[in-house]
């Protein structure tokens, strides 16, 4: 896998398709490492696959601040609160056997394919509502360059409680935590879907950086293999980042969500059946 074109097609798949469902891509390039580099440890691999999703998440999110889609007001709260999470989540990887990562992230996939499989993208899911801090809900009106108006209310101690967990969750698995924070953002707070994937990336773009710095001061791209890896999966997922901003709102969620699903429960099988030595 260490081809120029494959890295670049690689990241530009990634970028594509994580900015099209508001999620960094790291749940993809995770199972590809995984399964292409068996000898890279849990650490190097999460350092590789956050370093994609920041890059991601930063194209995202400057394209979709073009579409004015983006919640600055939860946004910038929620991603204050992801910070402490993500620096204990770099430092916990080194400590986690190789199995066990193998495990928890296939079981993490299944998980994520059978949720994304059966869940309507294009209503929101009426979750669990907390109806204890009434007094917390905030109510936001936010209209996109199309024209489009958006009204909802959250509740935001719930949304900084979530924040936190993914923060956690992001580096320890280095996914984006996207795939957690949309499914969120709509389950739960009720944001409109095409704003919470836009807030979602902007979440994850800081969120991804101050892993990413964790990790430079953690050596982890030290290896010049590792970083002509990062730069070069990076470069193609900034260009595909654009391009799935673009389609996010030409497509209907459903059917891209299906067959994401469906290769995500495939890959999962595959890491958890996988070569465990």
């Amino acid at each position: 896998m260490d081809n120029l074109l494959v890295l670049l097609f690689i990241g530009f798949g990634v970028g594509a398709l994580g900015t099209l469902i508001g999620a960094g891509g790291g749940f993809l390039l995770v199972p590809i490492l995984i399964i292409a580099h068996p000898e890279l440890s849990p650490d190097i691999i999460t350092a590789i696959s956050i370093a994609i999703v920041a890059a991601n998440a930063i194209s995202g999110s400057y394209a979709y601040s073009r579409s004015e889609r983006i919640d600055y007001k939860a946004g910038i709260v929620f991603a204050l609160f992801t910070i402490p999470g993500s620096i204990l989540g770099v430092y916990t990887t080194a400590y986690i056997p190789k199995v066990a990562f193998h495990i928890v992230f296939g079981l993490l996939l299944i998980a994520l394919a059978a949720f994304l499989f059966f869940s309507k993208k294009d209503a929101p899911i009426r979750g669990v509502k907390f109806s204890v801090l009434k007094k917390k809900y905030k109510h936001h009106i936010l209209t996109d360059r199309e024209g489009v108006t958006y009204d909802y209310t959250y509740n935001q101690n719930t949304g900084i409680l979530i924040s936190v967990l993914v923060g956690y969750i992001s580096p320890l698995l280095g996914i984006g935590g996207g795939i957690i924070h949309v499914p969120a953002l709509v389950g739960w707070l009720n944001f409109p879907v095409h704003v919470a994937t836009a807030t979602s990336h902007f979440i994850l773009a800081v969120m991804s950086t101050v892993s990413v710095i964790t990790h430079i001061f953690e050596g982890s791209y030290k290896d010049p293999h590792v970083l002509r890896m990062v730069l070069l999966i990076g470069a193609g997922a900034v260009g595909g980042a654009q391009l799935g901003a673009f389609l996010s709102h030409k497509i209907k969620g459903n059917s891209i969500i299906r067959s994401l699903a469906v290769c995500l429960a495939l890959v999962g099988f595959r890491i958890l059946f996988g070569n465990h030595h």
